[in-house]
């Protein structure tokens, strides 16, 4: 029975970390093969099962587990992750706007939990977390070596319930934050207009499903014909999904490349606007630390076609995107598959994008965008931008 329990194990693991030993194999040097190489994990669970004083304890199930997280995390990737079926659930509903936690997206940066941005109107904003802070601790555990699925576990919980976190802000600061646990409701978008209803306001919290349809419904509602501009606010968006991202810029770029990407089994990759169908009015994208992955692929590509110019301060830098590969038991594989670049081939990760007009803190950059529409009255679009600078 153990013998053909085995069997079944590896015939499950052993699929899997094929694929990464295909994605990671490049060089000259003559590989061992997959049985080779892989004989060690299959020894030390026989060894396990022969010696362990305490048989009991033996969880098939969660040692495949373990080893199929362990192929993964060596990748030294925080991106890139293995997700058991719990996991996978609490990732899936990330996604749909709706869950019980505090509210805060997070990334692994030199090794130490940080935050990428609180999300906006959560219990984690109010109780002051900001972008940029590093998480050292939750509930007085270390998060040294913990894995972004292994902090979300660990911070989201019942609501009602209190987690504290330890941060470390990036003026060297640390203090405990305790966080009431609550339903994390995201509208995707909100809108409305300003000074006197001649400028449109838009602001884009998430990238989800159902992203550009409530953009569409926000578009529709505002008299563009009279308007002189418009402001799209990404600030402390922390992402979502490619696809979205790039029907946004199809929404305000003519024609055109928005988005490259490169990637090992295709190589590049080239993503163009379908055509707007709203009048080109100047627009105001506002970013900050906050902004990430999916907004930063929106602002690079609106800005790169100078159909818009960037409000703020420098966005965060994620400029790779993952590739979700499920499995029959709900469990799946995260992997970073390639890397993005803005459409004049601009690089984005580690870097993030720099912003046009600067905007000092204590300074609103509403305001700021506000200003600038102001100052372009008759002006034609496309905008005459310069380069955009390094970040």
């Amino acid at each position: 029975m153990k013998r053909a329990m085995l069997k079944r194990i590896l015939g499950i693991l052993l699929p899997t970390l094929l694929l990464v030993c295909a994605v990671g194999a490049g060089g000259s040097q003559q590989q061992p093969s997959s049985s080779e190489l892989f004989d060690p994990v299959y020894q030390i669970y026989q060894y396990v099962q022969s010696y362990f004083y305490k048989p009991e304890l033996i969880d098939d199930q969660k040692a495949l587990y373990g080893a199929m997280k362990g192929v993964v995390e060596q990748l030294g990737d925080p991106y890139s992750e293995f997700l058991n079926p719990e996991e996978k659930i609490q990732f899936d509903e990330s996604l749909e706007g709706e869950f019980s936690g505090v509210g805060i997206e997070i990334s692994i940066e030199d090794g130490v939990l940080t935050v990428i941005t609180p999300l906006v109107g959560t219990p984690a904003e109010a109780a002051g977390v900001l972008a940029g802070d590093q998480i050292l601790a939750i509930d007085g555990e270390t998060t040294e070596k913990v894995t972004l699925s292994g902090a979300a576990v660990r911070i989201r919980g019942e609501t009602g319930t209190t987690v504290t976190l330890t941060v470390r802000h990036e003026n060297g600061d640390i203090i405990d934050i305790p966080i009431v646990r609550s339903i994390i409701v995201i509208d995707p978008v909100n809108s409305n207009t300003l000074e006197n209803g001649t400028i449109g306001y838009i602001r884009v919290l998430r990238f989800e499903s159902d992203t550009v349809v409530e953009l569409d419904r926000a578009l529709a509602s505002f008299d563009l014909e009279t308007m002189k501009g418009l402001i799209l606010d990404l600030r402390n968006n922390p992402g979502g999904l490619m696809p979205s991202a790039i029907s946004l810029c199809s929404r305000f770029v003519d024609e055109g490349v928005v988005l490259v990407v490169h990637d090992r089994l295709s190589g590049e990759k080239k993503y163009y606007s379908k055509g707007n169908r709203i009048p080109n009015l100047p627009l105001a994208i506002l970013i900050n630390r906050g902004s990430a992955s999916a907004s930063e692929i929106a602002a690079g590509g609106i800005r790169d076609n100078r159909m818009g110019v960037l409000i703020g301060e420098t966005s965060f830098g994620k400029g790779v995107y993952q590739q979700m590969i499920d499995f029959p038991d709900g469990s799946a594989l995260k992997i970073t598959a390639g890397e993005y670049f803005t459409p004049s081939g601009r690089v984005v990760q580690g870097v993030g994008l720099a912003p046009d007009i600067a905007v000092p803190e204590g300074e609103d950059p509403i305001a700021a965008a506000i200003r600038w529409i102001g100052e372009q009255d008759g002006a034609a679009v496309p905008l005459e931008l310069p380069p955009l600078s390094e970040g």
